[in-house]
Order: structure tokens, then C-alpha cells, then sequence
């Protein structure tokens, strides 16, 4: 196809990556929100969709419940936080709380390179607070510095040597973003790792993830041609891709869906939505390569 012909992305690409985002928040939720500081529990990932009054949906990044029954609202900022910022999570939370009669807590991991950041808004009698959580003083550079010096010692990299480097993007340091994200891809994709298979496609969701938050449009393309070499990108051919990708995970879908992959794709999006809701990202990823047990999980629930 001619550059001049390229169609827009399908349904069935925004259907895939929305499983690769799924995937992202159920495994930050799981294992990296400690680092930052949230000392409780995480039972289950919530929506992120509020309806305002005036019918205006509110889009918010991470949502997760806490084990007191608390909801745990996460968002990522590149910028300095603003007045604006503040009151638009503000709204967020209002909105949330009142739609699901929970308590809600904001929680912004900000990357921006600043001495002092904005946390509270007061107007009128209330103030507004927020949790901040800025990992700039932490050196990414030393980071990768010590899986390098595992690496080159043919020392296998655990878990806990891998954690810190999904969180490299919002650390200091001279390397810049898009570097750090291709250079923990590639090192997950070949250190030979002590994780397995299915956690390793989960490390990978949240590098697109940060990438999808994180980067500009082109340094993003550059990411998902390398992301299209891994497990996740393979998972993600393997799920409706015909041909080998040829310029990134968006192009390879583009070019390689089925002409029958729409027949049943309402059925199995109903499915993905409710297992989502349900917490349950893991039988997503293996309905998705297991037709039998897709089956089981539609007459699970009466779809």
C-alpha cells in the first residue's frame, strides 16, 4: 500500500492495544505501585470512565480498589502540575466518588523536572490535596548500569532487578526516555530472565503503557517496531495478524487482519470488557489463544 493510501488504524488494532493497556494496569497495580509509596493492597482494577451531568465522559488514567475499600485514582503528568490540573482531578474525583458511593485518593506521578510541585488547591473554605510522587531524584542511569554489569557477568536477572527498570521513564538521569523504554525491551526480551512467560508479557504492557504516556508520536512509532519483536507484539499478531509486521505493531495489524476477524468480534469485545471488570486480564490473554476455553468463559456468562 502507498503512503499516500494508508487507511486509518481498524477496530480490531484499537481492540488489541486496549489489551496490551489492560494488561499494563493490571500489572502495575499488582507489582509497582509499592514503589511508589501505596503501602496497601490492591484487589481489583476499577473503571476509569465517569458520565458527568452534562453526559461528558472524564477519560482518567489508572483507577484501582485498595484493600480498606478506598479507590486509589493514579494519573501521569509530564508537565508541571497547574491550577487547572488540580481542578480537573478534583472533578475526577467528585464524580467518581459520587457514581460509585466509594473514597477516593489522587495519586499523580509527576515527571516533570521541577524543585517544587503543586499539590493543593484552596478555594473558598475546602482545600484539595493530592499525593505527589516525583522519582526524578532517582538515577535511571545507574539503573541500567547495574543490569548491564549482571548482564555482561551472564548473571540471570531476577524480578526484583527488573521492577525498578519499568519505572526507569519517570526517574532522572541523562538517558533520554525513548532510550530507556527500547533498552528495557530489549533486555527483557533477551537477559533470560527469572520471570516467566506470562509476567514477562505483563513487564512489556507496562513499557507500551509509559510509552503511550510518555512519548511523542514519532519516538512512540519507533517504540512499537521494537515492541513488535517481543512476546507482547507476537501475542498480539498472533490474535488477528495475517503477515509479519513490516513497520511496527500498528502497520503489521493494518495490513494483516483477517477478512473474517469481524465475524463474532462484538461476542468476544462483551467478553474482554466483562473479564476486564472482573479483574481476570490473565484469561483474556489466554481465551484469546485457547478457543475451548473461550467458550467455557462465554457461557460463563451468558454471552
Amino acid at each position: 500500500m502507498k503512503e499516500n493510501q494508508r487507511q486509518e488504524p481498524s477496530e480490531d488494532y484499537f481492540h488489541l492495544e486496549d489489551l496490551a493497556m489492560k494488561t499494563a494496569a493490571q500489572y502495575f497495580g499488582e507489582e509497582l505501585l509499592h514503589y511508589l509509596g501505596v503501602e496497601q493492597k490492591v484487589i481489583a482494577i476499577v473503571p476509569t470512565e465517569s458520565v458527568h451531568l452534562e453526559a461528558r465522559k472524564m477519560f482518567q488514567d489508572f483507577n484501582y480498589e485498595l484493600e480498606d475499600g478506598t479507590w486509589l485514582h493514579l494519573e501521569f503528568e509530564s508537565d508541571p502540575i497547574q491550577v487547572a490540573d488540580l481542578k480537573r482531578f478534583r472533578e475526577y474525583e467528585a464524580a467518581t466518588s459520587r457514581t460509585y458511593q466509594v473514597p477516593v485518593i489522587t495519586c499523580v506521578i509527576c515527571t516533570a523536572r521541577v524543585r517544587h510541585i503543586r499539590s493543593e488547591l484552596t478555594e473558598g473554605l475546602n482545600t484539595y490535596r493530592v499525593k505527589t510522587v516525583h522519582l526524578k531524584e532517582k538515577d535511571a542511569d545507574v539503573i541500567f548500569d547495574g543490569l548491564y554489569e549482571k548482564i555482561e557477568k551472564r548473571k540471570a536477572l531476577t524480578k526484583d532487578d527488573l521492577l525498578p527498570m519499568l519505572l526507569s521513564p519517570l526517574m532522572g538521569g541523562i538517558m533520554p526516555n525513548k532510550e530507556r523504554i527500547r533498552e528495557s525491551i530489549v533486555i527483557l526480551n533477551k537477559s533470560g530472565a527469572e520471570v516467566d512467560r506470562e509476567e514477562l508479557i505483563k513487564m512489556q504492557a507496562v513499557l507500551y503503557a509509559l510509552a503511550n504516556k510518555l512519548l511523542d508520536d514519532m519516538d512512540l512509532q519507533e517504540i512499537k517496531e521494537v515492541m513488535a519483536m517481543t512476546r507482547l507484539g507476537q501475542m498480539l499478531i498472533d490474535d488477528g495478524i495475517e503477515k509479519g509486521i513490516e513497520k511496527g505493531i500498528e502497520k503489521g495489524i493494518e495490513k494483516g487482519i483477517e477478512k473474517g476477524v469481524k465475524q463474532g468480534q462484538d461476542r468476544v469485545n462483551t467478553l474482554n470488557v466483562k473479564l476486564a471488570e472482573a479483574g481476570r486480564t490473565d484469561d483474556i490473554i489466554r481465551a484469546s489463544n485457547d478457543k475451548q476455553y473461550q467458550q467455557i468463559l462465554f457461557e460463563e456468562f451468558g454471552i
